[in-house]
């Protein structure tokens, strides 16, 4: 027995009656994104961002620094603010650990380092790799991320957040 259920009469209303609301854009796009881990999950970011990836050095804590500003390290002759991204996205600080990296990242002209738990690989998406990122009743989560990325590698299927690492980052650093 097929059964056609009907919008509400509120959902048909206006002009736009029938027509379903527009699918957001995808904002991930192709190509290569360098995947790491921040406690149990995984996220990318796209590779053209980073710089390097370096070995994690405690850095310098500034007095009045929000808290996830970790300090700053001395690079090559430049000031770099280092960011914990455990604390930017939510989630408890931990001391570093064995596979603990700064992720140096070129953003609008400046570098900025990331803490993460450890870097795992860099991987090419294909178009067919990407999927939107459900709308969680937060329009701050969803601006700090692209997309999912849905990949099943030998029958082993994982989701992988791509992140916005400006948005995240704009939180923290004027």
């Amino acid at each position: 027995m097929n059964v056609l259920l009907e919008p509400p009469p509120a959902a048909t209303a206006g002009a736009n009656a029938g027509t379903p609301p527009p699918a957001p854009a995808l904002r991930a796009q192709r190509g290569e994104y360098l995947a790491f881990r921040l406690g149990d999950e995984d996220y990318a970011i796209d590779i053209l961002r980073v710089q390097e990836i370096r070995s994690y050095e405690a850095p310098t804590r500034l007095a009045g620094a929000p808290p996830c500003v970790r300090g700053v390290v001395n690079l090559r002759g430049v000031v770099v603010p280092v960011v914990d991204l455990r604390m930017c996205m939510g989630l408890p600080h931990t001391g570093p650990a064995a596979g603990t990296v700064v992720i140096v990242l070129m953003l609008k002209e400046r570098v900025v380092g990331a803490v993460v738990d450890a870097v795992s690989e860099v991987i090419g998406l294909r178009d067919q790799d990407l999927k939107e990122a459900p709308a969680l009743g937060s329009k701050a989560g969803a601006a700090f991320m692209t997309g999912l990325a849905c990949l099943d590698d030998a029958g082993t299927s994982r989701t992988i957040v791509l992140l916005d690492i400006e948005a995240v980052l704009g939180l923290v650093l004027p």
